[in-house]
């Protein structure tokens, strides 16, 4: 029987000889019998192309030995690439074109029918020993691809396995291993029989968990560690214990390592290496609005004041029109829920052509991490302020005295954050929202009574391979008989690069005749939606087109909806997002056309 591969060789070479003798350089090397849009056998073009040698010689000049040598071996070398895929028994041809009759260039045609592939007849899984029982190792041993019937793919089957693999890591089985692996196949059948049985060992706990650093007092992050020791080991205990951490902003590396080896009765020991961060960040910046005119920014954030972890920053805005200076003091809250208390100060300053506004507001608070997807805030807060919506000329080019309205309210507030998306950055499927809820009561601390409800929703869908549409919608409502009694920072409005792009900020809503001109005074409902779709043309670069639309009102009689429309253009920069829109409104806007820019992630 050994003389047939040598005649299978010969007549290959026979076949190709009269072309290939005159030929000196492959030109290019074609797979066919294989369609390139379906995704398998797009990949198993791709792993014929790696394993034929005949492309490492395209375009160089060869001897006739030699090509004739590599053509020869093409046919096994592609068979073998077809293995990886479940076929093991292929039909190969090879042959050479010389696409400008007798000259030294050639075309060489891997022709593939793929044959019938290998199919899993048998599949016998087990792990023997305490993981036997555990439920989550059945569920993926139950859920072993390739199953019985599918197509013995070894991806597929590699995946699997590792799954197991690292599914006992993660749970404890430590000691885990192998008695036996084996897959076997039967060309003459089209079949493959599956046998894997792993001994997991005995499940190991969770042992004493140490911080190596140097800066802040023993104790302080031993709170994030929220197992107790002597339960059962899992990895995702150490993941959301890398999270805390990482959520402190404290450290610029974080090792967490659990160590079977130092084990001490079933005990695993954690050690949780970290290198602090540099501790003060610096931030400046310039700024311009329409309204509010040129300006300035500077912000320090001290990302660790004292050995207890207490942190500080502070925010200056200085614009020609408009001042704002945010400053918090936050100390870790690791008792309940991962979080701070708070305690800010704001001070905020506007004088622009319709308003006088300064604004004074103290607020202490706690937030905590529900879950993965779920943040919430509570907290106190007292507002100070003073305003006025019209700056009066009395008549002789100066300035009458103004009549400044003040207010003081003093109200609790609950907020929470839902994002469960796949991308924070740059989301392209997933769901984000929040839930303000907010009230005072006069003659405890407040000047009226009220109650506010605020809502906020997007939703992100994938569209293609880089398209993707954006759902927005907000929903706020007031609660009072003393709207006049509101000030400013307790009203709703809508327009602007976050509301109804095509209207400036706060242009949509109720107004008052000033001797600048009409004004929103702000309103005790608002209404918007937004949709946009947006199309990447490359990696980097995409446009968006968009409409938004919506109102702020005090009741349904002046109920006065606006909608703006408009294209954008994207850029994913190295520092996030960033995009620029012109839009134009089509209900009677102040301006013709509004132009908005914004920069950073989208959450």
């Amino acid at each position: 029987m050994r003389p047939r591969p040598l005649l299978a060789a010969a007549a290959v070479l026979l076949s190709v000889s009269g072309q290939a003798r005159a030929a000196s350089t492959i030109d290019r090397v074609e797979i066919r019998g294989l369609n390139q849009d379906n995704e398998t056998e797009a990949l198993m073009i791709e792993n014929i192309n790696v394993a034929l040698s005949l492309n490492d010689i395209i375009g160089r000049r060869q001897g006739e030995s030699r090509l004739e040598y590599l053509m020869s071996e093409a046919k096994a070398e592609a068979r073998e690439a077809l293995e990886p895929f479940g076929y093991y028994s292929p039909e190969i041809t090879v042959d050479a074109a010389r696409p400008g009759g007798e000259n030294e260039h050639i075309t060489v045609v891997v022709q593939v029918d793929k044959g019938e592939p290998m199919r899993v007849r048998h599949s016998d899984l087990s792990i023997q020993g305490a993981g036997g029982s555990d439920r989550y190792l059945k569920e993926d041993l139950a859920a072993f691809r390739p199953q019985v019937g599918d197509i013995f793919d070894h991806t597929t089957y590699e995946t699997s396995k590792t799954q197991i693999v690292r599914r006992l890591a993660d749970r404890g089985y430590f000691d885990a291993d192998f008695v036996h692996r084996r897959v076997e196949v039967t060309r003459a059948e089209h079949a493959a029989d599956i046998g894997l049985t792993w001994a997991s060992g005995i499940r190991y706990d969770m042992g004493p968990t140490t911080f190596h650093q140097t800066k802040f007092r023993p104790g302080l992050l031993d709170k994030l560690v929220y197992w107790e020791e002597g339960s059962y080991f899992h990895q995702g205990k150490l993941d959301r214990l890398r999270e805390s951490l990482t959520g402190l902003d404290y450290f610029n590396n974080i090792d967490i390592q659990a160590k079977p080896e130092n084990a001490v009765d079933g005990r695993v020991p954690i050690d949780v290496n970290l290198t602090l961060a540099k501790r003060d960040v610096y931030t400046t910046g310039v700024s311009y609005g329409t309204e509010s005119g040129a300006g300035v920014r500077f912000g320090l954030e001290r990302r660790y004041v004292n050995s207890r972890g207490h942190k500080l920053s502070t925010q200056l805005d200085y614009a020609q029109k408009r001042k704002n200076f945010v400053t918090q003091y936050r100390i870790p809250a690791f008792k309940w829920l991962d979080g701070w208390y708070t305690v800010a100060l704001q001070a905020y300053d506007e004088q622009t052509d319709y308003i006088d506004t300064r604004l004074l507001k103290f607020s202490v608070g706690r937030s905590g991490e529900i879950n993965e997807y779920l943040t919430a805030v509570a907290s106190l807060n007292t507002v100070r302020e003073r305003w006025a919506y019209s700056l009066a000329d009395d008549g002789g080019g100066a300035l009458a005295p103004v009549d400044y309205r003040y207010a003081t309210f003093t109200y609790p507030e609950l907020s929470a954050n839902y994002v469960d998306v796949d991308n924070r950055s740059f989301p392209r499927r997933g769901i984000a929202g929040s839930l303000t809820v907010r009230g005072g009561l006069e003659g405890a601390g407040s000047d009226a009574n009220f109650a506010q409800v605020h809502a906020q929703a997007r939703w992100f869908k994938a569209v293609g391979a880089s398209d993707r549409f954006i759902l927005r919608g907000e929903l706020g409502h007031t609660f009072t008989d003393a709207l006049n009694s509101m000030p400013p920072s307790l009203r709703y409005y809508a327009g602007g690069d976050r509301s109804i792009r095509g209207y400036q900020y706060r242009e949509v809503g109720p107004r008052v005749e000033t001797d600048n001109g009409d004004f929103s005074v702000g309103a005790k409902n608002v209404v918007t939606a937004s949709a946009e779709y947006e199309h990447y043309f490359n990696a980097s670069w995409g446009g968006a087109v968009f409409v938004d639309s919506g109102s702020a009102f005090d009741n349904g009689n002046d109920f006065d909806w606006r909608t703006g429309v408009g294209v954008g253009v994207r850029w994913k920069s190295p520092v996030g997002a960033v995009r620029i829109d012109l839009a134009h409104g089509l209900d009677d806007p102040d301006s013709s056309f509004t132009i908005g820019l914004g920069i950073g992630a989208e959450f």
